[in-house]
């Protein structure tokens, strides 16, 4: 017969216990702008390991709304979780919300197994790099640009010069390394469950939840509530816990873009138009 922890707030009470843990917002120091530390490694270490080792809990349930970020934050995230899921041994269940694509779909395959509503956008295992070009617009306003280097690529892709082909083909191929450790990541943890050509699955496209399923990216359709039963019995005990520090005004509602300094809010609106891509 498997063990059953008291749980740990009802000490009359056996039940299993699974923690909820909510992984919302851009990867990334971005996702710190609006309060507390966002979702970096740094901000979520101490509470992963409080969480996984404390209380002995029969499964770690991850409810991911992400559509990505820094491929580094990202890739230490979803190590860790599978670090600790490894060390202390204990599942590991996502499930997906409006989206997880990129970087948010790089966080979910740290679990076992994986879920999402029919409609959620899953997907977008691609790498992107985005800016602005004005090379002409110093000319024509009247302002000359005075930048002195040491190295010569420091100036690499700078917005107010002309591209130059060799400089594309570096980025390119810093691109290129990263997108394939998204693929070895996809792969290592999903293995025989992808269903379709790595041409098909790692173009950069998002899926419905659904087609998430044919394609084997996710192994169902389900919310937290109805699969931790199904997994646990009726009597699991679903609590939802913190694991990013918070500032005292994102505790209590009053965050806002007033004192934030112009360089806060353009954060803030990037991390909006990342948002934006999938229609949230």
């Amino acid at each position: 017969m498997p063990l059953i922890r008291k749980f740990p707030f009802f000490s009359t009470v056996e039940r299993p216990y699974v923690p909820i843990i909510r992984l919302t917002g851009v990867i990334g120091s971005n996702g710190a702008i609006l309060g507390g530390e966002g979702l970096t490694i740094d901000a979520l270490a101490e509470g992963l390991s409080r969480v996984f080792q404390k209380w002995r809990p029969k499964g770690i349930a991850l409810i991911i709304n992400c559509p990505g970020g820094s491929p580094v934050q990202t890739s230490l995230i979803a190590h860790r979780i599978e670090c600790l899921s490894k060390e202390e041994d204990v599942p590991v269940f996502a499930f997906i919300h409006d989206v997880a694509a990129s970087g948010g779909y790089w966080l979910a395959t740290a679990a076992d197994e994986i879920y999402a509503n029919p409609s959620s956008i899953v997907g977008s295992i691609g790498v992107i790099t985005a800016g602005f070009g004005f090379p002409d617009l110093l000319k024509k306003v009247g302002i000359e640009r005075r930048v002195y280097t040491a190295g010569t690529n420091k100036m690499q892709l700078d917005a107010f010069q002309e591209e130059k082909k060799e400089d594309i083909k570096h980025l390119k191929d810093l691109q290129k390394a990263i997108h394939q450790n998204f693929i070895d990541q996809v792969k290592r943890k999903r293995g025989d469950r992808l269903t379709a050509k790595d041409s098909e699955l790692f173009n950069g496209n998002v899926w419905t939840g659904e087609k998430a399923v044919e394609l084997g990216l996710i192994d169902g359709i389900g919310d937290v509530r109805e699969v931790m039963r199904d997994k646990f019995g009726e009597d699991v005990q679903l609590r939802e816990v913190t694991v990013t520090p918070q500032t005292m005004l994102s505790r209590i509602g009053l965050t806002s873009l007033k004192g934030m300094s112009s360089r806060a809010i353009l954060s803030a609106l990037e991390e909006r138009m990342i948002w934006n891509r999938f229609g949230l």
